[in-house]
Protein backbone atom coordinates (compact mmCIF):
# COMPACT_ATOMS: atom_id res chain seq x y z
CA UNK A 1 0.00 0.00 0.00
CA UNK A 2 1.68 3.25 -0.77
CA UNK A 3 2.33 6.23 1.72
CA UNK A 4 -0.46 8.70 0.35
CA UNK A 5 -3.33 6.13 0.55
CA UNK A 6 -1.92 4.76 3.84
CA UNK A 7 -2.07 8.55 4.99
CA UNK A 8 -5.85 8.79 3.30
CA UNK A 9 -7.52 5.67 5.34
CA UNK A 10 -6.00 7.08 8.54
CA UNK A 11 -7.37 10.48 7.89
CA UNK A 12 -10.47 9.23 7.09
CA UNK A 13 -10.28 7.13 9.69
CA UNK A 14 -9.70 9.97 12.18
CA UNK A 15 -12.54 12.41 11.14
CA UNK A 16 -15.08 9.76 11.41
CA UNK A 17 -14.50 8.29 14.60
CA UNK A 18 -17.79 8.62 17.10
CA UNK A 19 -15.76 9.83 20.57
CA UNK A 20 -17.55 10.42 23.85
CA UNK A 21 -18.44 13.70 24.29
CA UNK A 22 -15.78 14.11 27.57
CA UNK A 23 -13.14 12.02 26.44
CA UNK A 24 -12.07 13.55 23.09
CA UNK A 25 -9.17 16.19 23.92
CA UNK A 26 -11.91 19.14 21.67
CA UNK A 27 -14.80 17.97 24.07
CA UNK A 28 -12.90 17.89 27.08
CA UNK A 29 -14.25 21.61 28.10
CA UNK A 30 -17.84 19.51 28.56
CA UNK A 31 -16.43 18.06 31.62
CA UNK A 32 -15.66 21.48 32.89
CA UNK A 33 -18.39 23.88 31.49
CA UNK A 34 -21.10 21.08 33.09
CA UNK A 35 -19.37 21.41 37.06
CA UNK A 36 -19.16 25.35 36.18
CA UNK A 37 -22.92 25.12 35.49
CA UNK A 38 -23.39 23.14 38.25
CA UNK A 39 -21.75 25.24 40.70
CA UNK A 40 -23.58 28.78 39.71
CA UNK A 41 -26.66 26.55 40.03
CA UNK A 42 -25.66 25.96 43.57
CA UNK A 43 -24.55 29.58 44.00
CA UNK A 44 -27.93 30.71 42.60
CA UNK A 45 -29.78 28.29 45.29
CA UNK A 46 -27.26 29.39 48.18
CA UNK A 47 -27.81 33.53 47.08
CA UNK A 48 -31.76 32.96 47.26
CA UNK A 49 -31.62 33.53 43.17
CA UNK A 50 -34.23 31.17 41.73
CA UNK A 51 -33.20 32.13 38.28
CA UNK A 52 -30.00 31.62 38.93
CA UNK A 53 -30.85 28.07 40.45
CA UNK A 54 -33.04 26.91 37.60
CA UNK A 55 -30.43 28.29 34.54
CA UNK A 56 -28.82 25.15 33.90
CA UNK A 57 -32.04 23.41 33.13
CA UNK A 58 -33.39 23.18 29.17
CA UNK A 59 -36.87 24.16 28.65
CA UNK A 60 -38.21 21.34 28.05
CA UNK A 61 -36.30 19.24 30.81
CA UNK A 62 -38.31 17.09 32.64
CA UNK A 63 -37.81 16.22 36.88
CA UNK A 64 -38.89 13.34 38.64
CA UNK A 65 -40.48 13.69 41.99
CA UNK A 66 -41.89 10.87 44.60
CA UNK A 67 -44.92 12.16 43.07
CA UNK A 68 -44.81 12.10 39.64
CA UNK A 69 -43.17 13.82 36.56
CA UNK A 70 -42.81 17.70 36.03
CA UNK A 71 -42.57 19.04 32.92
CA UNK A 72 -40.33 22.06 31.52
CA UNK A 73 -38.56 24.48 33.21
CA UNK A 74 -41.59 27.31 34.08
CA UNK A 75 -43.01 23.85 36.20
CA UNK A 76 -39.87 22.97 37.98
CA UNK A 77 -39.13 26.70 38.97
CA UNK A 78 -42.76 26.61 40.56
CA UNK A 79 -42.27 23.67 41.98
CA UNK A 80 -38.72 25.09 43.84
CA UNK A 81 -40.84 28.63 44.32
CA UNK A 82 -41.69 27.94 47.97
CA UNK A 83 -38.44 27.81 48.96
CA UNK A 84 -37.11 31.40 47.79
CA UNK A 85 -39.40 32.89 49.62
CA UNK A 86 -38.45 36.53 51.34
CA UNK A 87 -35.70 37.00 49.02
CA UNK A 88 -33.62 33.79 50.34
CA UNK A 89 -33.71 30.29 50.51
CA UNK A 90 -35.67 29.00 53.61
CA UNK A 91 -34.01 24.92 53.18
CA UNK A 92 -30.22 25.89 53.83
CA UNK A 93 -26.45 26.05 51.76
CA UNK A 94 -26.45 23.61 48.71
CA UNK A 95 -23.66 21.72 47.62
CA UNK A 96 -23.19 18.82 44.95
CA UNK A 97 -20.41 16.26 45.14
CA UNK A 98 -19.85 14.80 41.44
CA UNK A 99 -19.80 11.04 41.85
CA UNK A 100 -19.73 10.30 38.05
CA UNK A 101 -19.35 12.50 35.07
CA UNK A 102 -19.95 10.35 31.79
CA UNK A 103 -19.96 11.12 28.03
CA UNK A 104 -22.66 9.97 26.02
CA UNK A 105 -22.21 11.29 22.82
CA UNK A 106 -20.83 14.64 21.65
CA UNK A 107 -23.83 16.04 22.45
CA UNK A 108 -25.24 14.51 26.22
CA UNK A 109 -23.33 13.42 29.53
CA UNK A 110 -24.71 11.81 32.86
CA UNK A 111 -23.56 13.22 35.96
CA UNK A 112 -24.61 11.08 38.67
CA UNK A 113 -24.01 13.45 42.24
CA UNK A 114 -24.25 13.44 45.96
CA UNK A 115 -26.22 17.19 46.46
CA UNK A 116 -26.28 18.54 50.32
CA UNK A 117 -28.54 20.54 52.36
CA UNK A 118 -27.08 22.41 54.87
CA UNK A 119 -29.62 23.91 57.56
CA UNK A 120 -29.55 25.81 60.68
CA UNK A 121 -30.78 22.59 62.31
CA UNK A 122 -30.82 19.51 60.43
CA UNK A 123 -28.51 18.77 56.93
CA UNK A 124 -30.50 16.44 54.16
CA UNK A 125 -28.80 14.72 51.82
CA UNK A 126 -28.97 12.54 48.76
CA UNK A 127 -28.40 11.82 45.19
CA UNK A 128 -29.00 13.00 41.96
CA UNK A 129 -28.93 12.09 38.21
CA UNK A 130 -28.63 14.29 35.43
CA UNK A 131 -28.73 14.02 32.07
CA UNK A 132 -26.86 16.97 29.85
CA UNK A 133 -27.89 17.93 26.49
CA UNK A 134 -25.43 20.13 24.96
CA UNK A 135 -27.74 23.36 23.52
CA UNK A 136 -25.48 25.83 21.75
CA UNK A 137 -22.81 26.62 23.35
CA UNK A 138 -24.17 26.15 26.91
CA UNK A 139 -24.79 22.47 28.53
CA UNK A 140 -28.32 22.41 29.75
CA UNK A 141 -30.00 19.56 32.14
CA UNK A 142 -32.86 17.72 30.16
CA UNK A 143 -33.73 15.22 32.64
CA UNK A 144 -33.20 15.60 36.67
CA UNK A 145 -33.96 12.45 39.31
CA UNK A 146 -33.40 13.16 42.62
CA UNK A 147 -33.69 11.73 45.67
Amino acid sequence: MSRARSAMIVAVAAATAVTPALAAPDRAPASVAIREAMAASAAGWNAGDLARFVAVYADDAVFVTPKGLVRGKAAITARYAPSFMGGGNTRGQLSFVPAELRGIDPTHALLVARWTLTGATSTETGMTTLLFERRGDAWKIVADHSS
